[in-house]
């Protein structure tokens, strides 16, 4: 990059960004791979709603210079896995305040990289990677903000200290002055051990005993979004690893009382350090209430950026109709009464895009006038990719009366063997049916795919195993283009659902896991949403339009991000 100096550029948010928002990973352009799914897609809607709504926000990560993973299917169906590098001189800049975390005795220096991310609406936001790739470093030190979520457990957990620890030292380096730490997710949750060390430092008390870990100022100034529904899935370190990469830095006794006597569990510790904490969907909020009782846990529902996951053509439509709706999608409520042949001619629009992007990217040729069912997330065992192929039998007598076509995309984490299965399951499948149901598995999901994804699709599905689901946005962006949603009843779809309205619910509301998901899938397939979408186009386009206007303009980051400012941020 070229241009006005980094330092320079930082200037103007120096005395204004007074909250600093910390996530592992963040999804901001295709070409910046510091992203591997949803937490980071969140994290850069986000980014792209503070600065639309230009609220005082820096945004802290880490570098991630090897990128997550670049997946590849090989000629049996299974996913290899690549680094997945990216040109980090293209888009960020070096600062020239640099910070040291101990790490296993050593002086592990931090410096941090800018990228000032400008909305659509142009106002921006400051986005600092944290970077150790560092001459200072030593080699083994240098690799720690290379690959995210690589490596094992020590790995993470150093990660994690120069995300928490070196984040909260960067800032202060760099002449901000924070009001309010808001983590996304546990990752960060070392940041508040930082404050601890902070207020004991500027008092009086510099004993290390108890009352050196009185989270009340630390509480005040901490927001805690937790996205993980399962107890099993949370961040754990044993106690001798801390001991052993922090020493003394931290008072193991001490942080027991706060974060587990067994093992260090990052979500635990940021529970009892922040004042504020929320889930991410009203039926998420009640999972983490009955994983953690006794937490005042609120419910503020993600949201999506409207004008990053809205096609051209509906974009341009919402543009001539609604001027306002990008700052304020609300005002897509009046989508239902918007000409049925222009929303259709939309529609089109966009799934030529997809049928294109099929094309280019497996070789298969899909129809346009044949619905077309996509199913796009990260490919792990809850979320059930593979609950439509149940019984192939039943599956391929619904193609037989009602054609449709299946597009499937998406990652299995490098140490996730049974996600990895899944996918060469699919690839199987598709192998096998291709002579009923035409299906593509599109490699190396990203961002950029995604949006072409859920703005191209007729239906979009989604069936996680109730109640893992922590929130889910894809259905969301989705909505934005009038694709239709069929999805188990978790997560955002829980507020979301309207029965023939908005979209169609697999199974009811009441978590029973000896629901029979895939028969009820079928069924609504084959019985109600297939028939439909031949017979009666007016109602489909009459659907379309509800979830525009009921969905599409409530389920927005702006929206969420308003409730942050006033619920989280304003205390």
């Amino acid at each position: 990059m070229v241009g006005t100096p980094a330092g320079m550029k930082l200037d103007p948010f120096l005395q204004r960004a007074d909250i600093a928002y910390f996530s592992m990973e963040i999804a901001l352009h295709p070409e910046m791979r510091t992203y591997s799914g949803g937490l980071g897609v969140l994290a850069g809607d986000t980014a792209r709603s503070c600065a639309d709504l230009e609220l005082p926000v820096v945004f802290v990560t880490l570098a991630s210079r090897s990128g997550y993973l670049r997946q590849e299917i090989d000629a049996a169906g299974r996913q290899v896995d690549h680094p997945d590098p990216w040109d980090i001189k293209e888009w960020t800049e070096p600062l020239s305040a640099m910070i040291a975390v101990p790490i296993e005795g050593r002086e592990v220096w931090i410096r941090p990289r800018l990228h000032v991310f400008t909305s659509p609406l142009g106002h921006s936001v400051p986005v600092l990677l944290l970077d150790t790739d560092l001459e200072q470093n030593e080699a083994q030190d240098r690799k720690i903000t290379d690959r995210l979520y690589g490596g094992d457990a020590e790995y993470r957990l150093k990660q994690e200290i120069v995300l928490g620890i070196g984040g909260v030292r960067v800032l202060e380096a760099l002449g901000f002055h924070i009001s309010t730490y808001h983590m996304n997710e546990g990752h960060a949750a070392l940041l508040a051990v930082q404050l601890l060390r902070q207020f004991r430092r500027r008092s009086e008390d510099v004993t290390l005993g108890e009352s050196a870990y009185d989270p009340a100022r630390v509480r005040h100034r901490c927001v805690f979004t937790t996205h993980t529904p399962v107890e099993a899935a949370q961040d754990r370190f044993s106690y001798d690893l801390v001991a052993r990469l922090l020493g003394d830095y931290v008072d193991i006794a001490g942080l027991k009382k706060l974060a587990g006597t067994d093992a260090l569990n990052m979500t635990q510790l940021a529970l009892n350090l922040s004042g504020y904490i929320n889930g991410v969907a009203r039926r998420h909020t009640e999972t983490t209430h009955r994983l953690f009782p006794g937490y005042h846990v609120r419910a503020i529902t993600n949201g999506v950026h409207p004008q990053t996951w809205t096609h051209a053509a509906f974009a341009r439509l919402y543009q001539a109709e609604f001027p306002q709706w990008p700052y304020e999608p609300e005002a897509l409520s009046a989508a239902d009464q918007l000409a049925d042949d222009v929303v259709w001619s939309a529609h089109q629009e966009a799934k030529q895009d997809l049928l294109a992007l099929i094309k280019a990217r497996s070789g298969v040729d899909m129809r346009s006038e044949t619905p077309l069912i996509g199913f796009a997330r990260r490919m792990t065992g809850y979320k059930r990719p593979d609950l439509l192929f149940t019984d192939i039998e039943r599956l391929t007598s619904l193609a037989g009366n009602h054609p449709f076509q299946l597009v499937f995309a998406g990652k299995a984490h490098p140490r996730d063997e049974p996600g990895k299965w899944l996918i060469e399951q699919l690839n199987q499948h598709r192998r096998q049916l291709s002579a009923v149901i035409p299906m593509a598995f599109l490699p190396n999901y990203d961002i950029a795919m995604a949006a072409t994804l859920v703005a191209g699709a007729d239906i979009w599905l989604n069936t996680p195993l109730p109640p893992l689901e922590a929130s889910g946005t894809s259905g969301m962006k989705a909505a934005l283009n009038g694709v239709l949603n069929l999805s188990v009843l978790d997560g955002w779809w829980v507020e979301a659902c309207i029965e023939g309205v908005t979209g169609w619910a697999i199974g009811g509301e009441k978590v029973d896991p000896g629901n029979d998901h895939a028969g009820m899938l079928y069924r609504k397939l084959g019985e109600t949403i297939l028939p439909l979408y031949y017979r009666d186009r007016k109602r489909w386009i009459w659907m379309m339009k509800q979830g525009i206007s009921k969905n599409g303009a409530h389920f927005s980051s702006q929206r969420m991000m308003r409730r942050y400012a006033a619920e989280a941020y304003l205390r």
